[in-house]
This record gives structure tokens, sequence and C-alpha cells, in this order.
């Protein structure tokens, strides 16, 4: 049978079928006379018929040898695309990168890629944006080249780097009586309708980490699966809530207000990461040098939405 044949079988049997010649095929392949007859000897058991004659020094194919010989050269043949294809991607002259970042991510993590792929355009770029549970599912499973997310945890072996800082901040309506008053206590919060992401959510999780290290338990309203429909729901006067600064100003909802209040902002880091052992493509190493290079301070949103401070 065929599958028992080798691709060096088939190598040599090519190069015979191209020169015509035992000796030919050995010098070329730099292998002994004895090796190449061997080889052609296995390869002709393994198809299980005659694949040449050879009338003194004349190597004449049969049938079964003309197939086989068209046969490896395809084969042949598609090993050296594969080859180029490894070499072009080496160069970064194509690939693909598949990103997954949580929900938040979504506001600075198009721009990162899109100056990527404008340094490398051969690049193919996917992004997937999700909360960031399902970031850690999907990491957990290695569907991806790499995870942004704010806050790794242990039980998903992961390498994280932290990269950008994610600022949380408290947003109410403009015209919320909260607005303007300094330094409020973080337990006043306690009277306000809570406007929370939905459970899964790296927002929801520092938010329930900031409330639980101060003995606070919010009164939550409502539970939202995104920023957008938590701040169209603070300008509908439905509650106040927290999000990170970088969901700011990228919508046209400049109008909300960050609230003074006591331990705000909560700092986290936005961390790029990718399963503990899992060797990066050259792609992935390609963007994370470049998000070492590139991503500073002044990558964050420089619409920070309006402070209670600056009224």
């Amino acid at each position: 049978m065929m599958r028992h044949a080798t691709f060096r079988q088939l190598e040599v049997f090519e190069a015979i079928a191209r020169l015509g010649s035992f000796t030919r095929a050995s010098e070329e392949l730099h292998l002994t006379q004895p090796t190449v007859s061997m080889q052609m000897k296995k390869l002709s058991d393994a198809v299980g018929l005659p694949i040449y004659e050879q009338i003194g020094r004349q190597i004449r194919l049969t049938d079964a040898g003309q197939e086989l010989a068209t046969t490896a050269r395809e084969i042949l043949q598609a090993l050296e695309h594969y080859d180029m294809v490894v070499a072009d991607m080496q160069g970064l002259k194509k690939g693909k990168l598949r990103l997954t970042v949580s929900t938040t991510a979504k506001y600075f993590a198009p721009r990162m890629l899109g100056e990527f792929s404008r340094i490398h355009p051969g690049i193919e770029v996917s992004l997937k944006v999700t909360n960031r549970q399902k970031v850690l599912d999907r990491a957990a499973e290695n569907l991806d080249d790499l995870y942004i997310l704010c806050q790794p945890v242990s039980h998903v072996a992961l390498d994280a780097r932290p990269f950008l800082e994610n600022a949380l901040v408290v947003l109410a309506h403009p015209e919320h009586p909260l607005v303007g008053v300094r330094n409020i206590p973080i337990a006043r919060l306690e009277e306000e309708p809570f406007l929370m992401r939905e459970i899964g959510s790296g927002t929801r999780l520092s938010v329930e980490q900031m409330f639980a290290s101060h003995g606070i338990k919010p009164n939550i309203r409502m539970e939202l699966g995104s920023n957008e429909a938590i701040k169209q729901a603070i300008l509908g006067r439905l509650g106040i809530s927290v999000l990170s600064r970088h969901t700011l100003g990228m919508d046209g909802m400049n109008e909300l207000v960050v609230l003074d209040v006591e331990g705000f902002p909560i700092v986290r880091q936005w961390h790029i990461a990718y399963p503990r052992g899992k060797q990066l493509s050259v792609v992935a190493k390609a963007f994370l040098e470049f998000l070492w290079e590139n991503v500073m301070p002044d990558a964050e949103p420089r619409a920070q939405g309006r402070s209670s401070r600056d009224r």
C-alpha cells in the first residue's frame, strides 16, 4: 500500500524518473547507489507493481511508474509551495493573526490592529470581541493566537503581560445631584441605583472586588450586556455605573460625567496573553513586538469624558 511509502522514497523516485538514471539521481541527492537501489525496492514493494524497468543502464518507467512519477512531482511541488508560504510568513509578507479580546478592549484593539496592518499589509487579521469569561474559555481551548483581557486568572494557564492601563471610573448623567461634589464617600454609592455589567464581565469583577473590600452592597437596578447599553441607561437617568475610561468619547457620548468618588479610579492593566507553552507564530511574535514598541500611555483615548471636578 502506498501509505507505507516514505517521503524520501518518493523524492528518490522522482529524481530517477526526471534524470533517467540511478547514478545521476544518487549524485543529485548525495546518496550512495546502494541506498538508492534499496529505496526503490522498498517503494516497488509498497506499490505492489513494477514501477520501472532497467535495460542495461537505461531506466524506463512502467505505466504504474508514470502515474507515480506524476503523483510524486505533485507532492514535492506542494511541499515546495508550503516552504515558500512559511518563508513569506517568516518575512511577514503573508499570514494570519487571530485575536480575541474582552468587550471593553474593542475601544482600542481595532486601532492597534489597523496600525499593525498598515506596517504589515500582507497580514490578514481576525478580531473577535466577547466578555472576559468567554475569552478565558477560548484561551483554554487554544482557539486563537493571542488574547487581550484585563484580569488573568490562575485556573487558566496563561502567559500574560501587561501593556496598557485600564482605569475604571464612576459615570453619571450630567444633571445627577452628585456632579460637582468632591471626594464623594464610596459608601454613598449604596444609595444610588446601580447599573452593572453581566456576570462574566471583567469590569463587573473589578467593581465587585472594589465594593467587597469596602463592605459596599450596591443597589443593582439593572444588569446589561454591553457598555453601550449601560451608557444609554445612564443618559436615560436609570442609574450610575462604573466603566472603563476607554469607553468614553468614542461614540458621541461625551456628555457622561465622571464622578469624584473615594477609591476611584480603579486602576487595572490590560494584558496580552496566550496559553502557557504555546508555540507562537511569527506573526503573533511580530504583534507582541509591535505592542512593546508602539503602545504607550498616549495610546489611551484622548477624550476622557468630563470630570465633575471640571464643572
